[in-house]
């Protein structure tokens, strides 16, 4: 039997009204014993029956929709154009609220993944899903605020080319767009596009976001009616994140290059050490380190190896100098840490440069709190082993941020009973009320710079050097075993406490100088920036200085015995010796000779209280912390050989009699009464 017979006799024509055939049950099994003896069956069509499925239906919808039942929000993602095209990944919380009552807008702009920070918890509650950021739920939740946060060009979800601390257009920056323009593009559209808004905008952040804030001060947007930058970034190389008075913070390195590497900081700086004493000692020179890790591939750091002094390129970007010459047109509030372990010197210098066009004592204000940097979001009750009596961060953010920016953003708002400044006061631990800093005390009092002497036998005190004392202290530096500057294993958890840190391990080095006061028998108040007086020589050709203010508690400290004896640094910094007659120029120094060195320590707002003592250190190196100055002079100390780090003598003079140009000391903003 042919294949075709068996279909002509078995196989049903593709038509509908074709009837089946029906077969005996005995044909049947004749035809298929046939088929299977011919092997004809394998020849047969398949027969047409309904197929099992290969695959399960999938259960995931193509797009699933969230009903956010009993939300207190909702929340967007918008991609904001600017004016040169790119698109900035901005989220939009809106509270429910504000539907019925029209809300101003806060606004923060990031670096940091705006995504993450407003997503850090999936809840139908407004103050879980903002606490990524920040810890203002008593601010932005209990003020019905519309929170919005952007990612800046180059970052995480927005569109552009990222640049660290993107300067304004000008010298630095030839393109159309900077901070200032994108802060103005994104307001006009949040206020054209949110319904709910009453139409004010106010922009706060902390450290790279407090930088932002004061960039959104120029040619600002009308809608912009408040600015509050924290702890920001103002000056790279004076003071803040990356030198200070020249010495490179290099271990600011895993920052960079986290930063930098890629868009979404996927690529992370890796540990090699558990001591990062050991590892920048190991690698020699921060450039070297820099070059083991492949840094040099990020843009940022191959600027940092190109200024290594004071040079247009910083001078054009620091934004207290930017700020000093634009028209003061948005209330501004400063808030700085004193105990700020990054940016401890920018906000004191916007402060100093926009306040005096401040003519109707209406538009700046200045807030100092005894926190590390970004405390002031966070619990405030203590740093480290330093109690402070409340929990100063909660007064600020209760009784000072939220009444300031409900006084310029809410309509109706009662007007803020907010002092020009609002200062915490260490030692005694009292928040004062001021018209301006530095100013003492609300009223009586006078800030006088007053010399507080370093002299023989280690001595610290207000009487100047007397005829018959000896003319120095020195000291070895050796940059083989730099002074570290917390003790060791040094590590990132514990950073933001550094600067509380005890000093005793320090002060008894050989390699560090400590002169120390007789007990006080009245308190000690200091407002403002101690002044380091130094006259020093070097047997190099170059060198660093550190100078330390310090509060040495008494022996024993009833109710916290841990203080007994605590050397708390109140003030500190360091100045590179290359600097010293031109932060633009480095020049060798004249071994052996003494000179004069003379900067600015951080702001301080503090009293000493009686049976405390007043301890002055003095050392050539902070390691880690800052790289090694090789004490050779080198064209840049970046790449600095092994064969250019030498030991050295380091002489500190208080020399007697009427030679007091030779008399070292710290010029202390001491507070007295009229």
């Amino acid at each position: 039997m042919t294949r075709e017979l068996v279909c002509r006799q078995m196989c049903i024509p593709p038509t509908s009204t074709r009837r089946f055939r029906t077969w005996p049950a005995r044909e049947l099994r004749s035809l298929l014993l046939l088929l299977v003896s011919t092997g004809l069956l394998a020849m047969l069509p398949p027969p047409l029956v309904a197929q099992k499925p290969t695959t399960l239906p999938n259960e995931t919808p193509e797009k699933f929709v969230p009903t956010n039942y009993g939300f207190e929000y909702v929340k967007r993602s918008e991609w904001i154009l600017m004016r040169d095209g790119v698109r900035l990944h901005t989220v939009i919380i809106v509270p429910s609220t504000a539907k019925t009552t029209k809300a101003p807008i806060l606004l923060t702009r990031t670096p940091y993944n705006a995504a993450g920070l407003t997503g850090y918890s999936e809840s139908s509650h407004l103050g879980p899903i903002i606490s990524g950021y920040d810890n203002t739920t008593d601010v932005i939740v209990e003020g019905g605020y519309i929170r919005v946060v952007q990612d800046i060009r180059g970052k995480y979800g927005s569109e552009g080319e990222y640049v660290m601390n993107r300067p304004l257009r000008g010298p630095q920056n030839p393109t159309t767009v900077d901070h200032a323009t994108d802060t103005y593009d994104t307001i006009a559209w949040l206020i054209k596009n949110i319904p709910e808004t009453n139409g004010k905008v106010g922009i706060l952040g902390i450290s790279y976001d407090g930088f932002l804030p004061l960039m959104a001060l120029v040619n600002p947007h009308p809608a912009l009616k408040v600015s509050v930058p924290m702890n920001p970034m103002v000056d790279g190389w004076m003071g803040d994140d990356w030198f200070h008075n020249g010495a490179f913070r290099q271990q600011g390195m895993s920052y960079i290059y986290d930063q930098e590497a890629t868009r979404g900081n996927e690529v992370r700086w890796w540990t090699s050490h558990f001591d990062d004493y050991d590892m920048f000692m190991q690698a020699g020179s921060a450039g070297e380190l820099g070059r083991r890790r492949g840094l040099e591939q990020v843009g940022f750091w191959r600027k940092l190896l190109e200024h290594p002094a004071y040079d247009a390129y910083w001078r054009d970007q620091a934004v207290d100098k930017i700020l000093a010459a634009q028209p003061l047109k948005v209330p501004v509030m400063l808030v700085h840490s004193l105990w700020d372990q990054e940016d401890i010197y920018g906000d004191i210098a916007v402060y100093k440069a926009i306040e005096p066009k401040d003519t109707n004592n209406d538009k700046v204000f200045l807030v100092m709190g005894p926190w590390y940097h970004g405390q002031m979001i966070k619990d405030g009750s203590a740093l480290g082993a330093v109690k402070f009596n409340s929990d100063t961060a909660l007064t600020f953010r209760r009784d000072i941020l939220r009444p300031f920016l409900d006084h310029y953003l809410k309509d109706g708002a009662p007007k803020a009973d907010v002092a020009p400044v609002v200062a915490f006061e260490t030692g005694t631990n009292t928040w004062h009320r001021l018209s301006s800093w530095p100013a003492g005390c609300p009223s009586g009092c006078t800030v006088k710079p007053t010399p507080l002497y370093l002299a023989d036998g280690l001595k610290a005190g207000f009487a100047a050097p007397k005829a018959g004392d000896a003319a120095f202290e020195e000291y070895i530096s050796d940059p083989a075993k730099p002074v570290p500057y917390r003790a060791r294993p040094i590590d990132s958890p514990s950073w933001s406490r550094w600067l509380v840190d005890d000093q005793r391990e320090a002060s008894g080095r050989p390699d560090v100088v400590a002169f120390v006061s007789e007990t006080l028998n009245a308190p000690v108040k200091i407002s403002g920036e101690p002044i380091a007086n130094l006259i020093a020589s070097t047997s190099g050709t170059d060198s660093d200085w550190v100078v330390k203010l310090i509060d040495v508690y008494p022996d024993e400290v009833a109710g916290q015995s841990n203080m007994g004896g605590y050397q708390l640094m109140i003030s500190a910094d360091i100045f590179r010796g290359r600097y010293r007659e031109s932060f633009e120029t480095a020049k060798p120094l004249a071994p052996n000779t003494p000179l004069r060195y003379r900067f600015a320590l951080p702001t301080a707002n503090h009293v000493f209280l009686p049976g405390h003592r007043i301890m002055v250190q003095i050392q050539s190196s902070w390691f880690p912390l800052y790289d090694r100055n090789p004490q050779t002079f080198v064209p840049n100390i970046f790449w600095a050989k092994p064969g250019d780090y030498r030991k050295a003598l380091q002489r500190i003079y208080h020399a007697p009699g009427d030679n007091l140009r030779q008399a070292s000391f710290i010029e202390l903003p001491l507070v007295t009464r009229r």
